[in-house]
């Protein structure tokens, strides 16, 4: 008996070693977890050299001289030279770059204001018609710009007629333009990220005697700061690279009006005013100038971008 025991007694111990051993299963999904993960990295890298290449030999090229860049455009700057930027400023850029500021501040305040104002209507009140009016931003959003582009030039020049502070070649009637062109994007955004946000919060507000407006600005603003953030910086990139509706609406309609093109179009400008005489290094010194804002703004914001796209699915 004791030895039948004896013989019996290490099966237990077989049975956890057989049990602790990952199945084949597992292994083979393991397996094919490292293959997609070592897939996935290599695009992204790959991806990484495609989009900070071009931007690396751009801003190279701006310390360059013509003679350099014909020779090789690939080799390094020979002597680093800063005079480029001052050619590129002294054929418009400056006046281009304050054009766009000026554009940018007004479309993107009242972007981010109204879009705001209306996500947060449509995600946290119940009215009849709700659907309808967020069904319709949901439209404009895919509804393509170069399909109105005939008919947004005559309404346009219309009220150019009304008031020339909304007529062709004016900042007011660009930043119109803007507001309506990003107000699609902005409401299904902010829509999403208003309706995670905490209703308990909001209730006790208005229990302590917050009206609808303040309870907005004091209390569901400031959580919703992250979608706020990343929403913004997606309109600032837009507006900024935005090249078909000045190019559209921002052409002076007479011979002595002021230009008030932006950056895009200055940059086609600065292309055009060489002619035969090339000077490449200003025209890369201008594209440097043109990108090198929203770098900055997108490398300062970028945590803050992460989290305000991921909130809203994680809450």
């Amino acid at each position: 008996m004791s030895t039948s025991i004896e013989r019996t007694a290490p099966a237990p111990e077989a049975e956890r070693t057989r049990g602790s051993r990952p199945a084949k299963g597992a292994e083979r999904f393991a397996d094919r977890g490292g293959v997609l993960n070592a897939f996935s990295h290599g695009f992204l890298a790959l991806w990484a050299v495609m989009i900070v290449f071009p931007l690396l030999w751009v801003v190279l090229g701006s310390f360059k001289t013509d003679a350099q860049i014909n020779g090789s455009a690939w080799s390094w700057p020979g002597h680093w030279s800063f005079d480029a930027f001052g050619r590129a400023w002294t054929k418009g850029i400056g006046g281009f770059f304050a054009n766009t500021l000026i554009v940018l501040a007004g479309s993107l305040t009242l972007t981010m204001l109204l879009g705001s104002m209306a996500a947060y209507v449509l995600a946290r009140y119940e009215f009849r018609g709700n659907r309808l009016i967020y069904y319709f931003f949901v439209a404009g959003a895919m509804f393509p710009v170069y399909l109105a582009l005939v008919p947004l030039f005559f309404m346009v020049r219309n009220l150019g007629g009304i008031s020339p502070l909304l007529g062709l070649n004016s900042y007011l009637g660009l930043i119109l333009v803007y507001v309506a062109y990003s107000l699609p994007f902005t409401v299904f955004f902010l829509h999403s990220f208003f309706r995670t946000l905490p209703t308990a919060v909001h209730e006790a507000a208005m229990l302590d005697g917050c009206s609808h407006t303040r309870a907005f600005f004091q209390v569901m603003v400031p959580m919703a700061k992250p979608g706020l953030i990343s929403v913004g910086i997606f309109n600032l990139l837009g507006q900024w690279n935005q090249y078909i509706l000045p190019v559209t609406l921002m052409q002076p309609t007479s011979a002595g009006e002021a230009d008030h093109s932006v950056l895009a179009q200055g940059l086609v400008n600065l292309a055009l005013q060489s002619g035969y005489a090339s000077d490449a290094p200003s025209l890369f010194a201008g594209m440097t100038i043109a990108m090198l804002p929203v770098l900055v703004v997108y490398l300062s914001f970028q945590r803050q971008v992460q989290s305000g796209l991921t909130s809203a699915t994680l809450k």
